[in-house]
C-alpha cells in the first residue's frame, strides 16, 4: 500500500519493548528525537497485562496483546502506522518483520537480524520482494566521529588498510545474573532465545559490524576462541578472534561480558600504509588521526574540518556532546527519510545498516561459533 507521508509525522509502532527493558525507550526516544515520527502503537509484551500497562505508561494510542493482531489491525487503517520498531529477544526478531513486511510496513529492527542464518536468509528475499526499507541499529555506525573515520579511509588518507583491531568488553555478565532474576540476562543466556551465541551475537555483531563500516572492507575468514567461564551458562559470555579481511589485510577482534572493571569498551584502531585512526565510543566525540612521525591529531564532532557526512550527523555546535541516544537516532533520521522516498516513489539512499549488513551479522555469528567448535580453525565467511 502507498502512503501519503509528504506532510506529516510518520507513524511508528513497536512490538517489545516493554517495562523493564532498556533498548525500547531508546527506541522511542531515537524515533521521535528529530520531530520526524511518533510512536502510537503497540504490542510491548507478550504478557497481555504488561503490554497493556507498558503502553499506558508511554500514552500509546492503541495497544495489542499480539504482534500478529497489531500488523493485520494497523495495515487495515487509515491511519495505521508507517513502519514498526522491533525490540524483542532475538527468537521473535524475523517472525515479527515477517508479519509487518507481509503487511507492507516498513521495518527498523534491533540486532542481531534473526535468530538463524537461514532466516536471515529468508528475510532478505522479503526485504527484495516488497520495496521496503529495512533498517538495523547497528547505531555505533550513527555517531559523526565513525562517520569521520569511514570518510578517512575512503579518501585515503590512511593509504591501504593493514591492520584492524575491533573490541567491545562490558563486565556485566560477570556474574550469574540470569540465574537471580534478571529479564535481560536471562534472554541473553538462553539458546531459545538469543540463538547460536551469546557474547558474540549481543556485542561481537557490533564489533563486526563497526570494522565492516569505517573499513570497507568485508571479513573473509576468521578463526575464533569463544568462552564460557560462568559455570551453568549455555551460552559464550567471552570471545577472541583472529580475521583476515578481504584485501588481505589482517584483525583482531574481541568482545566480552565478563571482563571486570569495564562498562561499556567499544573501540576500534585501524592501521594503514600512511596513517592510523583510533575511536573510543566512551570518548564519542573525538577521533585520534595519526601519522608517523608527527604529533597525533584530533578530530572533533561538529568542527569545520570534519567530512560532509559527520557534520550531516550531529545536531549541536562543537563543544557541546553528543551520544548513544543521538547515533542511535542518526539510524532513524535517515531511515524514515528513505521510506518518504520510497513512499513517493524515489530511490532510497541509504547510509544506515540494512538488511545486508543483517545478513553479514548473521554470517560472523555462524563462523564463529563453527570455527570454535573446531578448535578455532580458519573458516571462510562465505562458504
Amino acid at each position: 500500500m502507498s502512503r501519503d507521508v509528504a506532510h506529516r509525522r510518520l507513524r511508528a509502532g513497536i512490538v517489545g519493548g516493554g517495562k523493564g527493558s532498556l533498548i525500547g525507550a531508546v527506541h522511542r526516544v531515537a524515533a521521535e528525537l528529530d520531530g520526524q515520527a511518533d510512536v502510537v502503537a503497540g504490542a510491548m509484551s507478550t504478557d497481555p497485562r504488561r503490554a497493556a500497562e507498558s503502553a499506558q505508561a508511554w500514552f500509546l494510542d492503541r495497544s495489542y496483546a499480539s504482534y500478529e493482531e497489531m500488523a493485520r489491525q494497523e495495515a487495515a487503517r487509515p491511519d495505521g502506522i508507517d513502519f514498526v520498531i522491533i525490540a524483542t529477544p532475538n527468537h521473535l526478531h524475523y517472525p515479527v518483520a515477517k508479519a509487518f513486511l507481509q503487511q507492507g510496513i516498513h521495518v527498523i529492527s534491533d540486532k542481531p537480524m534473526s535468530f538463524s542464518l537461514q532466516e536471515a536468509r529468508e528475510e532478505v528475499e522479503l526485504v527484495e520482494k516488497s520495496n521496503l526499507i529495512f533498517a538495523l541499529t547497528h547505531n555505533y555506525t550513527g555517531y559523526p566521529m565513525v562517520r569521520q573515520a569511514r570518510d578517512l579511509v575512503r579518501s585515503g588518507a590512511l593509504g591501504s588498510i593493514r591492520k584492524v583491531i575491533v573490541e567491545y568488553i562490558q563486565d556485566w555478565l560477570m556474574e550469574p545474573q540470569e540465574q537471580s532474576g534478571n529479564k535481560q540476562a536471562a534472554w541473553r543466556t538462553d539458546p531459545s532465545k538469543s540463538g547460536i551465541a551469546g557474547c558474540v551475537g549481543d556485542i561481537g555483531t557490533h564489533a563486526e559490524n563497526l570494522l565492516e563500516f569505517i573499513t570497507g572492507l568485508k571479513i573473509a575468514s576468521l578463526s575464533a576462541d569463544l568462552s564460557t567461564f560462568i559455570p551453568g551458562r549455555q551460552l559464550d559470555d567471552d570471545a577472541n578472534m583472529l580475521l583476515r579481511l578481504e584485501n588481505g589485510a589482517k584483525g583482531l577482534l574481541t568482545c566480552s561480558q565478563i571482563a571486570a572493571g569495564e562498562e561499556n569498551n567499544l573501540s576500534i584502531r585501524v592501521y594503514g600504509s600512511r596513517a592510523g585512526l583510533e575511536w573510543h565510543q566512551m570518548e564519542p566525540n573525538s577521533l585520534l588521526f595519526k601519522q608517523p612521525g608527527q604529533p597525533a591529531q584530533i578530530h572533533r564532532t561538529n568542527a569545520p574540518y570534519t567530512s560532509e557526512s559527520s557534520q550531516a550527523a550531529t545536531r549541536l555546535p562543537g563543544g557541546h556532546p553528543e551520544g548513544f541516544y543521538e547515533a542511535f537516532a542518526n539510524i532513524y533520521k535517515q531511515a524514515i527519510a528513505d521510506i518518504r522516498r520510497v513512499e513517493s516513489g524515489e530511490k532510497p539512499l541509504g547510509g544506515y545498516p540494512t538488511v545486508y549488513d543483517g545478513l553479514r551479522g548473521m554470517h560472523f555469528i555462524t563462523k564463529a561459533v563453527e570455527s570454535s567448535q573446531k578448535g578455532a580453525t580458519w573458516v571462510n565467511m562465505n562458504d
